[in-house]
């Protein structure tokens, strides 16, 4: 039977794209209808569509496999946006309260909040906003409505990406003919909602998404989200730096998996410890993860960096938290303890959410948890709706009572030069037309009367006709009138 209501969304990844449908229960569980994935690499890289056409033919193609297993069709989906030059944004707004003491009003925090998110950017666009807080004269508030004062300023964190990040997913998008609900979601602030628990959000910890090119870095405190970077490096680094080993990407992804260890240490019961390659070739344990430990050194120096960078590296009493799929790597909690020497880290590979329908190996592994996140940030139903055909009912023509006032019929050629110059053309040939038949009427008149004009008989001498009959022949009617009268 087909489904009729159900939430659609969609993850752009690097590597993949990741399509999920479902609903959710009256008790706040979330049941996944249907899920599909297409690969990604030929048209993103580092999150951003580079190929508008194969992102299309991508996004049509997994569409269509979530609607084979709803047997419905969908009108809509939410789409997570991330990738490279996202970033967040530090913005202030002020305005004065009034000349004399008054009380902050919500419509002057909401004209803050507009003139905030009509910033100028060059070459950026301002994804979401985060409202931090606000300063009242010279005191911080939460929430400012109400507070008297002279001077409000509102403090602002703009998540904000190049303008062809949010382009090209858009043009994608359309290019497939798939409708985007809402507006772009940031993927980030979609994933926290459903891995974070209110106490370490509150009490301040940092979200690390370890994608396949990218590392997203969220730091929250007090509620807030506070800083947000995606950087451009991620686990398929580590992979590309395997492939060294004179080894396929493919077979360098299965050996990390397997043998990857971020914070190797040779054992001595073990010196000669090796893995063997799909071809039977033995390659060192310690020669593997040498590289794959510089590389995600420099991966967890990155993070670090940003952590300090925020200013709250001191603040964040609930940790680090990893997620994503690179977070697989082991040992990656013990590398980041010695880097950044810190003790609360731990790794969320499953979204706190209650999940039905869905196999439990799939979300095992992390790489799920951003479209999870993105189902559940979704709110309208996404199936389309067949809108019944209506039988056409018969027109009846209202009669007008004298409480009806007709409505006033207006000239709408009225200013329509060509119009008004044909019609005077049209004009002159009709009367042109008529002056010729007056005219010609007139000729044939007179002609009838020439014709209708016969010789009077009176009894004359002979001379007299015979000069009739000579003046007939030589001279013009009315020279023989004038003759006639004459001989009288």
């Amino acid at each position: 039977m087909a489904t009729t209501e159900f939430i659609a969304a969609i993850e752009l990844g690097s590597s993949k794209i990741s399509a999920i449908a479902g609903k959710k229960n009256s008790d706040g569980s979330i049941e996944v209808l249907a899920h599909a994935r297409v690969e990604a690499p030929s048209f993103m890289h580092k999150g951003v569509v580079f190929n508008i056409d194969k992102a299309a033919a991508a996004l049509t193609s997994v569409i269509g496999k979530l609607e084979e297993q709803l047997r419905t069709s969908v009108a809509q989906v939410y789409v997570g946006i991330g990738g490279q030059s996202l970033h967040s944004l530090k913005s202030t707004v002020s305005r004065s309260v009034g000349e004399e003491e008054s009380t902050v009003s919500q419509s002057l925090v909401d004209a803050l909040y507009d003139e905030n998110r009509e910033t100028p950017l060059a070459d950026f666009v301002i994804l979401d906003v985060v409202p931090q807080e606000f300063k009242v004269d010279h005191t911080l508030h939460a929430d400012p409505v109400g507070v008297t004062g002279h001077h409000v300023t509102g403090q602002y964190l703009n998540l904000v990406a190049r303008t062809s990040l949010k382009k090209n997913v858009e043009m994608a998008f359309a290019q497939a003919h798939i409708q985007i609900a809402d507006d772009l979601l940031v993927t980030a602030v979609a994933e926290a909602k459903a891995i974070l628990s209110q106490t370490e959000i509150r009490q301040g910890c940092t979200l690390v998404d370890f994608g396949s090119d990218t590392t997203t870095v969220s730091i929250y405190k007090n509620n807030l989200l506070r800083h947000l970077c995606v950087l451009p490096i991620g686990s398929n680094n580590i992979t590309r730096d395997l492939t060294s080993l004179q080894i396929e990407e493919e077979e360098a992804e299965k050996l990390k998996i397997q043998y990857g260890n971020a914070a190797y240490e040779e054992q001595e019961s073990e010196p000669d410890a090796s893995c063997l390659t799909s071809e039977g070739r033995a390659i060192p344990l310690s020669e593997l993860n040498n590289i794959i430990g510089a590389r995600a050194e420099e991966i967890l120096a990155n993070v670090w960096n940003q952590i300090r960078i925020s200013g709250y590296e001191n603040q964040l009493f609930a940790g680090t938290i990893f997620t994503g799929g690179g977070a697989l790597l082991k040992n990656l909690e013990e590398a980041f303890r010695k880097l950044s020497k810190t003790d609360r880290v731990k790794t969320v590979l499953k979204p706190l959410l209650t999940l039905q329908g869905m196999n439990e190996q799939l979300i095992a592994d992390g790489t799920w948890n951003a479209a999870i996140a993105l189902l559940h940030t979704g709110h309208e139903n996404c199936c389309k709706q067949e809108e019944p055909v209506k039988p056409a009912e018969p027109v009846t023509p209202q009669q007008p009572t004298h409480h009806q006032e007709q409505p006033e019929i207006q000239d709408l050629f009225k200013d329509d030069e060509d119009l008004k110059r044909q019609e005077e053309e049209e004009r002159r040939r009709r009367e042109a037309e008529r002056i010729k038949q007056e005219e010609e009427r007139i000729r044939k008149q007179k002609e009838e009367q020439r014709n209708q004009k016969a010789p009077k008989t009176k009894k004359s001498n002979p001379l007299s006709r015979f000069f009739e009959e000579l003046s007939q022949n030589f001279f013009t009617d009315d020279q023989l009138d004038e003759g006639k009268k004459k001989n009288e």
